[in-house]
């Protein structure tokens, strides 16, 4: 098949590009390179199926116009804003990548009937209670313009499925990690921690550290996205990816670094936009995709920490 990801060259991103052509599509990346990384996709340009990076933008209808001459089959669409604080401090520029940017992309679908295969996130759910994790009926609560906005992006994305027939699937991913993934500011807490951790310096953490995540290592996480847009059993669904056990920042902490010396609670810095606990049922993913995550968080913590140390991002 003919497949566009936008945000190919981000976290994510690089491994659903990777994952597709390991199945032998040919694929097209569109990336304006605010978050991902010209290096991330270096090991596929040999691959006579990648057919370039496209730096570009999502709201840039010119460039859309052009790109959507290739008739694609499918349109993986990751590109967005993603950093929680950057939405706090700069509402206007997370809702106009995340929300008139996927609009734009829906534009360009509808008129070519091609499957939408949304990256949205976990962080629209309230919290989950007691043992039981969050399922796709659980009550949304976005306390950031980071989760409006995606919220949003959902919304418009499954009214195109409704108004006009055209086959969109809706992914909630939990907290994901992985190589790849940022270790400054905008990188997740796995690979933080970790980076502090071979740096010899402190692991902060925000708040008092009870606050649990279910953490999904990426390969698991590319890996439903992809096949979400092989299938039509998701067509006009939402469905969950996690890891179905969470952990929190404290004993997260503890298993990167033995030395609880290194390990330092600082002052939240967006202390309302904090979900107490986040745990996924990934139930619905199991039943109509047959998926299931492969790597437990002490596998992908190691991986991780060996791609860290390979990179020499310390």
């Amino acid at each position: 098949m003919n497949i566009l990801v936008t945000g190919g060259a981000g976290f994510i991103g690089r491994w659903v590009v990777d994952q597709l052509l390991n199945d032998g599509h040919r694929v097209w990346v569109l990336d304006d390179l605010s978050n991902g990384r010209v290096e991330n996709l270096e090991d596929m340009k040999t691959n006579k199926n990648f057919m370039g990076l496209i730096e570009g933008d999502v709201k840039d209808i010119r460039i859309l116009n052009h790109l959507f001459t290739k008739q694609f089959d499918i349109c993986y669409h990751l590109a967005a804003s993603i950093n929680v604080q950057d939405s706090i401090d700069n509402p206007k520029g997370t809702f106009y990548n995340d929300v008139i940017g996927t609009f734009n992309i829906l534009e360009q679908c509808r008129r070519r009937n091609v499957k939408v295969v949304f990256m949205s996130t976990c962080m629209v759910y309230d919290q989950a209670r007691g043992e039981e994790g969050i399922n796709e009926m659980n009550q949304v609560k976005p306390t950031s313009p980071y989760a409006g906005s995606k919220l949003a992006g959902e919304n418009i994305v499954l009214s195109y499925y409704y108004a006009y027939g055209l086959p969109v699937t809706v992914i909630r991913p939990f907290n994901t990690y992985g190589p790849y993934q940022k270790t400054g500011g905008e990188g997740g807490v796995v690979a933080i921690f970790l980076k502090n951790m071979l740096a010899g310096k402190p692991l902060e953490i925000y708040g008092d550290g009870t606050q649990t995540r279910d953490l999904l290592y990426v390969e698991d996480c590319a890996r439903l996205f992809v096949k979400a847009g092989y299938s039509h059993q998701v067509d006009g669904e939402i469905v969950n990816a996690g890891l179905g056990s969470d952990v929190s920042i404290n004993k997260l902490a503890e298993l990167i670094v033995k030395d609880e010396a290194y390990i330092k609670h600082v002052e939240h810095i967006h202390p309302q936009s904090e979900i107490p606990k986040l745990l996924c049922d990934y139930r619905k993913a199991s039943e109509l995709l047959d998926w299931g995550p492969e790597y437990s968080l002490e596998t992908g913590i190691k991986k991780t920490e060996e791609w860290i140390r390979s990179t020499k991002l310390i």
